[in-house]
């Protein structure tokens, strides 16, 4: 059973594409982003909350920016998100260079983490959240696979410096939860999400 077309709050292809995946017509919507790569971290702020509040912050902004643009649905649910690659409390975003992310490479080696993909859904003047945390093991690595992994471009732009999707899933020993969660948006998660919402399209009969 369809949806009713959602607008989405993110420049990631690969949500675009895990959307189109499940068959969910949507619209991305091109909010301008803070300065930086990633948001700044409320003091004492544990990760799950900081994820979560990243993942809100993101959809205010784009219900704001429609509100400023006439030429958008006003009644048109919104879905943004925000993935976190964290080992305890410590949180690994995107690398500022090929240094950053070889030293976050580093950190990963022959050991597990974890990442959380948050979800916030604004529709009526509703929001619906949702979150998706999984477990990921790291093989030990090499300085060379470190080296050859960073020249080939794919760790930049990504959280924890890595693709499950791409070269970096050779990396990757074991997984205990969501693979599309790690790739950055949780199918199972945001289906059940746009259903909670009531946003599935019923036919007459």
């Amino acid at each position: 059973m369809p949806f009713q077309p959602i607008y989405l709050a993110s420049a990631s292809p690969r949500r675009h594409d895990l959307l189109n995946s499940i068959q969910i017509t949507h619209e991305v919507l091109n909010v301008p982003s803070p300065p930086g790569e990633d948001e700044p971290r409320l003091e004492q702020e544990a990760v799950l909350d900081y994820v979560r509040r990243t993942a809100r912050d993101k959809l205010l902004r784009a219900l704001e920016w429609r509100a400023q643009n006439s030429g958008l649905d006003q009644e048109r649910a919104i879905l943004s998100a925000d993935t976190t690659v964290c080992m305890g409390e410590d949180i690994f975003g995107k690398p500022a260079d090929v240094a950053d992310a070889a030293r976050i490479l580093r950190e990963l080696s022959g050991r597990r983490h974890k990442v959380m993909t948050a979800l916030s859904l604004g529709v009526g003047g509703v929001e619906f959240e949702s979150i998706s945390i999984s477990e990921v093991s790291f093989k030990t690595l090499n300085e060379q696979e470190i080296a050859e992994y960073c020249a080939s471009g794919e760790p930049m732009g990504k959280a924890g410096a890595y693709g499950i999707q791409g070269l970096g899933g050779a990396f990757i020993s074991h997984l205990s939860g969501s693979y599309t969660g790690v790739m950055g948006l949780p199918v199972h998660e945001t289906y059940r999400l746009l259903e909670l919402a009531n946003l599935k399209i019923r036919t007459p009969g």
